[in-house]
């Protein structure tokens, strides 16, 4: 149903296999990757939509690798064409377990979607959150105009409506220009 909250979060994507000791290479997808990715932990293989195929991977051992993570898991001892065809899985956990937000914190899918307005004006809709080296970055479709890549900053947000689904900025001057 449109506007309910996913059943299932993605907390990484499988890019490769690692060596030769069917270690897999993970690109994160949370900022809680040491729970996540903690030694025990049972994740679903995602399908091309992001929904549980059915398959899962129990985390035998997690390390920090090249701004992602390396994962060995159970059943996976070697580089096999069954663990090659893995790369591009997203890898899932049910919504019920993800840790609880802080006070003023999101979920990325919660952002789009939303309506981004500034002095009371839509400036358009959040279309997508992308992960910048810089930070986050929301690109924002707009009628008639360029989409624009809004910085998701606390000095522009003046408000998050996560049930109203608005987003309130207040941009520097100019930015709304281009």
């Amino acid at each position: 149903m449109a506007g309910s909250e996913p059943e299932f979060l993605a907390v990484g994507t499988i890019q490769k296999p690692h060596g030769i000791r069917g270690e897999l290479s993970v690109r994160v997808e949370t900022d809680r990757p040491d729970a996540v990715f903690a030694a025990g932990r049972v994740l679903l293989l995602g399908d091309d939509e992001g929904n549980p195929s059915g398959d899962s991977l129990t985390i035998e051992r997690a390390r920090p690798f090249k701004g992602g993570f390396l994962l060995k898991v159970a059943g996976i001892g070697s580089r096999t064409p069954e663990v090659e065809a893995l790369r591009g899985r997203p890898l899932l956990i049910p919504a019920a377990d993800a840790a609880p937000l802080d006070e003023g914190e999101v979920f990325f899918h919660q952002l789009v979607g939303m309506k981004v307005v500034a002095a009371g004006e839509e400036v358009g809709r959040v279309r997508d959150v992308y992960e910048a080296p810089s930070g986050h970055l929301l690109a924002v479709e707009r009628r008639g105009k360029r989409e624009l890549m809004l910085p998701f900053v606390r000095e522009m947000i003046r408000r998050v409506d996560v049930d109203g689904k608005v987003l309130e900025i207040d941009p520097p001057a100019g930015l709304l220009d281009l």
